[in-house]
Protein backbone atom coordinates (compact mmCIF):
# COMPACT_ATOMS: atom_id res chain seq x y z
CA UNK A 1 0.00 0.00 0.00
CA UNK A 2 1.30 3.38 -0.89
CA UNK A 3 0.42 6.24 1.43
CA UNK A 4 -2.13 8.43 0.43
CA UNK A 5 -2.77 6.14 -2.97
CA UNK A 6 -6.35 5.86 -3.84
CA UNK A 7 -6.36 5.48 -7.62
CA UNK A 8 -8.61 3.33 -9.03
CA UNK A 9 -7.43 3.50 -12.88
CA UNK A 10 -6.19 0.50 -14.57
CA UNK A 11 -2.20 0.38 -14.36
CA UNK A 12 -2.49 4.33 -13.13
CA UNK A 13 1.07 5.19 -12.57
CA UNK A 14 2.37 6.21 -9.64
CA UNK A 15 1.74 9.94 -8.27
CA UNK A 16 5.25 11.03 -8.86
CA UNK A 17 8.85 9.90 -9.57
CA UNK A 18 9.16 8.49 -5.98
CA UNK A 19 7.16 7.08 -3.34
CA UNK A 20 7.38 5.76 0.02
CA UNK A 21 5.19 2.67 0.46
CA UNK A 22 4.12 1.15 3.89
CA UNK A 23 3.79 -2.91 3.38
CA UNK A 24 0.45 -4.53 4.36
CA UNK A 25 0.36 -7.99 5.10
CA UNK A 26 2.62 -11.19 5.04
CA UNK A 27 2.84 -11.96 1.39
CA UNK A 28 6.49 -10.60 0.69
CA UNK A 29 7.59 -12.43 4.33
CA UNK A 30 10.61 -12.89 5.29
CA UNK A 31 12.18 -10.35 2.05
CA UNK A 32 9.99 -7.67 3.96
CA UNK A 33 7.55 -7.58 6.83
CA UNK A 34 3.96 -6.05 7.36
CA UNK A 35 4.82 -2.63 8.47
CA UNK A 36 8.43 -1.72 6.85
CA UNK A 37 8.57 1.19 5.02
CA UNK A 38 9.83 1.28 1.20
CA UNK A 39 11.03 3.55 -1.00
CA UNK A 40 10.17 2.77 -4.88
CA UNK A 41 11.15 4.63 -7.85
CA UNK A 42 8.28 4.95 -10.93
CA UNK A 43 8.45 2.33 -13.71
CA UNK A 44 7.05 4.06 -16.59
CA UNK A 45 5.38 1.35 -19.65
CA UNK A 46 8.01 -0.26 -21.22
CA UNK A 47 10.28 0.75 -18.75
CA UNK A 48 13.16 -2.70 -17.39
CA UNK A 49 12.34 -4.76 -15.27
CA UNK A 50 13.79 -8.59 -14.57
CA UNK A 51 13.18 -11.60 -12.90
CA UNK A 52 14.02 -11.30 -9.08
CA UNK A 53 12.79 -7.34 -8.79
CA UNK A 54 10.49 -6.53 -5.93
CA UNK A 55 8.15 -3.89 -7.88
CA UNK A 56 4.76 -2.29 -6.89
CA UNK A 57 2.24 -3.34 -9.24
CA UNK A 58 -1.48 -3.46 -10.06
CA UNK A 59 -3.68 -6.13 -11.30
CA UNK A 60 -6.13 -5.60 -14.68
CA UNK A 61 -8.59 -7.55 -12.79
CA UNK A 62 -7.97 -5.23 -9.15
CA UNK A 63 -7.27 -1.60 -10.68
CA UNK A 64 -7.51 -0.44 -6.83
CA UNK A 65 -4.96 -2.84 -5.27
CA UNK A 66 -1.39 -1.79 -5.43
CA UNK A 67 0.46 -4.93 -4.34
CA UNK A 68 4.54 -5.10 -3.41
CA UNK A 69 5.90 -8.62 -5.08
CA UNK A 70 8.72 -9.76 -6.96
CA UNK A 71 8.80 -10.50 -10.80
CA UNK A 72 9.15 -14.03 -11.72
CA UNK A 73 8.85 -13.61 -15.42
CA UNK A 74 7.17 -11.51 -18.47
CA UNK A 75 4.02 -12.73 -19.63
CA UNK A 76 1.85 -11.42 -22.28
CA UNK A 77 -0.03 -8.35 -20.99
CA UNK A 78 2.83 -7.75 -18.38
CA UNK A 79 4.45 -9.42 -15.75
CA UNK A 80 4.28 -12.44 -13.48
CA UNK A 81 4.43 -11.68 -10.00
CA UNK A 82 3.97 -13.41 -6.81
CA UNK A 83 4.95 -12.95 -2.68
CA UNK A 84 8.02 -14.71 -1.44
CA UNK A 85 5.65 -16.28 0.88
CA UNK A 86 4.10 -19.01 -0.66
CA UNK A 87 1.32 -19.77 1.55
CA UNK A 88 -0.56 -16.55 0.80
CA UNK A 89 -1.53 -16.31 -3.19
CA UNK A 90 -2.69 -13.02 -3.42
CA UNK A 91 -0.58 -12.47 -6.53
CA UNK A 92 -0.58 -13.38 -9.85
CA UNK A 93 -1.61 -17.10 -9.20
CA UNK A 94 -4.89 -15.36 -8.24
CA UNK A 95 -5.55 -12.11 -10.49
CA UNK A 96 -2.96 -13.19 -13.75
CA UNK A 97 -0.73 -10.30 -15.13
CA UNK A 98 0.29 -7.59 -13.36
CA UNK A 99 1.54 -3.48 -14.41
CA UNK A 100 4.81 -2.75 -12.92
CA UNK A 101 4.27 0.58 -11.99
CA UNK A 102 7.60 0.72 -9.78
CA UNK A 103 10.92 -0.63 -8.06
CA UNK A 104 11.68 -0.93 -4.78
CA UNK A 105 14.95 0.49 -4.33
CA UNK A 106 15.26 -0.23 -0.73
CA UNK A 107 14.53 -0.26 2.84
CA UNK A 108 13.83 2.74 4.92
CA UNK A 109 12.15 1.60 8.11
CA UNK A 110 12.84 -0.80 10.41
CA UNK A 111 15.69 -1.90 9.10
CA UNK A 112 17.19 0.32 6.22
CA UNK A 113 19.08 -1.11 3.43
CA UNK A 114 18.87 -3.02 0.46
CA UNK A 115 16.43 -5.88 0.12
CA UNK A 116 18.05 -9.20 0.10
CA UNK A 117 18.08 -11.36 -2.74
CA UNK A 118 14.97 -13.73 -3.44
CA UNK A 119 14.62 -17.11 -1.32
CA UNK A 120 15.73 -20.03 -3.67
CA UNK A 121 11.90 -20.61 -3.86
CA UNK A 122 10.98 -17.73 -5.25
CA UNK A 123 12.64 -17.66 -8.46
CA UNK A 124 12.42 -20.46 -11.17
Amino acid sequence: MIDGDSSGEIAAPLPSAWALVRVSGPSMSPTVRSGDRLLARRVRAGGRVRPGDVVLARFPARPELLVVKRVRRTVEGGHWVEGDNPFVADDSRAFGAAVVVGRVVGRLWPRPGRLPAAPPSALP
